[in-house]
């Protein structure tokens, strides 16, 4: 029972923690002028200390396999919605937009804000598993550590969480709820241990924080180009010729 309840909890800290810590922001009412605060880096890197501890730590080691064997206990089968779920969060902020419930930035800024967070996720996933060679559970590979599917899932569920949190903090509470859901299926699917998911959680969430922080300087290698053209249409008669003349200016 402790086991289980202490897999639950690691699932959904990240929820919690972003009510009880406060994204404490220095903010003028915009995502615009989000601002550094080292206190946002507290619940993404204990998770992703967790894991690193995890790679040495016997007790830890000891500690995945009690999990994983808990997990399979009662499985028939794979279920394998963990490919999709990983997508949900973030695509369910486009989703919302679609639908005429505006979030905080608009259909470019928000892209670049989510590829920003993408290729930070993406770039710490694949060195990580490039450097550290965990066997996953089922054996299949050396690529274990972190989870990319949950470091996806929860890059998502922030960015949710940061378009939409004065909508409704419900936004966001849902996409951390799919995104706990995506890094238990990858337990149940055999694919991660406990402390991969940990890990993912964490690089997830501080890679979209760190996309926010930067978006004030990445913005600025996508100006926008507003061509404001002037121009001016006058007719002349030269006593031969009756005609008009096209004046624009760039």
């Amino acid at each position: 029972m402790f086991k289980t309840t202490f897999l639950f909890f690691l699932g959904t800290i990240a929820l919690f923690a972003q009510h009880t810590v406060n994204d404490s922001i220095i903010t003028a009412d915009t995502i615009q002028h989000l601002k550094f605060n080292y206190k946002q880096l507290i619940v993404p890197g204990l998770l992703i200390g967790y894991g690193v501890i995890g790679l040495e730590s016997d007790q830890l080691k000891s500690y995945n396999s009690d999990i994983r064997e808990e997990v399979q206990e009662d499985i028939d089968k794979k279920i394998t919605i963990d490919d999709f779920s990983q997508y949900a969060p973030a695509a369910a902020v486009y989703g919302l937009n679609a639908l005429g419930i505006e979030g905080k930035h608009n259909l470019k800024d928000r892209s670049i804000i989510l590829a920003s967070s993408y290729l930070m996720m993406s770039a710490t996933v694949l060195a990580l598993k490039n450097i550290t060679h965990v066997e996953r559970p089922d054996g299949t590979s050396n690529n274990s550590f972190p989870s990319g599917h949950t470091a996806t899932a929860f890059m998502g569920a922030e960015f949710l969480y940061q378009e939409y949190k004065d909508q409704s903090v419900w936004y966001g509470i849902s996409g951390y709820i799919v995104a706990t859901g995506t890094g238990l299926f990858r337990m149940y699917n055999n694919r991660h241990w406990l402390t991969d998911v940990a890990a993912g959680v964490g690089i997830g969430i501080l890679s979209t924080k760190a996309a926010y922080w930067l978006y004030p300087y990445t913005k600025k290698l996508f100006p926008s180009k507003e061509n404001k053209v002037s121009s001016l249409i006058t007719p002349f008669y030269n006593g031969k010729q009756i005609g008009c003349g096209l004046v624009m200016q760039f």
